[in-house]
């Protein structure tokens, strides 16, 4: 089954500013030259500039054209920032061990909330985060290859993976949740807890350009880690 016209229209702008060919505050063609270009009518290029007007993608200027917009996302309590810079910003050193990096096909579940097909490839990472030698964080990450095609070429040990993924697939929408749970597997051994002792895990997923660009389980443990944020 083919796609509609107005998905064309707007795969076709996404892929330019993917390439890098538009950038924020760059102008894209106005409704009568994209309708030209398509040989379709003018609505149907209006619907795709609503719709990535509304996705956050486009901004519309009433009597000057569409722009592309400045990446945005949704305000949260807990802060988009990379657990380096908060490890240093305290004052003290961080480093990461990479536990797991590569490709894997999606499970139902995983498929579902990543907005893909089941059995389609995406990027796993698992990765250590310490602060003064201490493990404070063990995230597990799920990547969408279409926004990050090089994601398991980085060395995370010296960039995190969320400085990569802000840097390539800019942030449009966040959504999280926070959770008490027993950590499963090895994870326990990795961050040095006690038998009793339960993790915060903060579970989240972003989207850009539309996308969902990762799912991640941040898991830390429960005596030495907490949470904070403010309006």
């Amino acid at each position: 089954m083919n796609a509609p016209a107005y998905q064309g229209i707007k795969d076709f702008i996404l892929a330019r500013i993917d390439a890098g060919e538009w950038g924020e505050g760059d102008q894209v063609p106005s409704e009568n030259e994209l309708a030209r270009e398509f040989k379709v009518a003018r609505m149907t290029v209006n619907r795709a500039l609503r719709e990535l007007t509304a996705e956050q993608v486009l901004t519309r200027v009433q009597g000057a054209g569409t722009f592309v917009a400045r990446p945005k996302y949704e305000s949260t309590l807990v802060a988009i920032r990379s657990i380096s810079d908060e490890i240093v910003a305290r004052g003290h050193r961080y480093r990461a061990e990479v536990l797991e990096l590569g490709p894997l096909a999606a499970d139902e579940a995983l498929a579902l909330e990543m907005g893909l097909r089941p059995h389609d490839t995406v990027f796993r990472s698992r990765v250590l985060h310490f602060e003064n030698d201490e493990p404070v964080q063990l995230e597990e990450r799920w990547v969408n290859p279409a926004l990050a095609p090089d994601y398991a070429e980085q060395d995370f040990t010296q960039t995190t993976p969320n400085q990569y993924l802000v840097r390539v697939a800019p942030l449009q929408r966040v959504e999280y949740r926070i959770e008490a749970l027993a950590p499963e597997g090895d994870t326990r051994a990795h961050l040095a807890m006690g038998e009793a002792e339960p993790c915060l895990v903060l579970h989240r997923r972003t989207w850009s350009r539309a996308l969902v660009a990762s799912v991640a389980n941040l898991w830390h443990p429960g005596s030495r880690y907490r949470f904070t944020g403010h309006f």
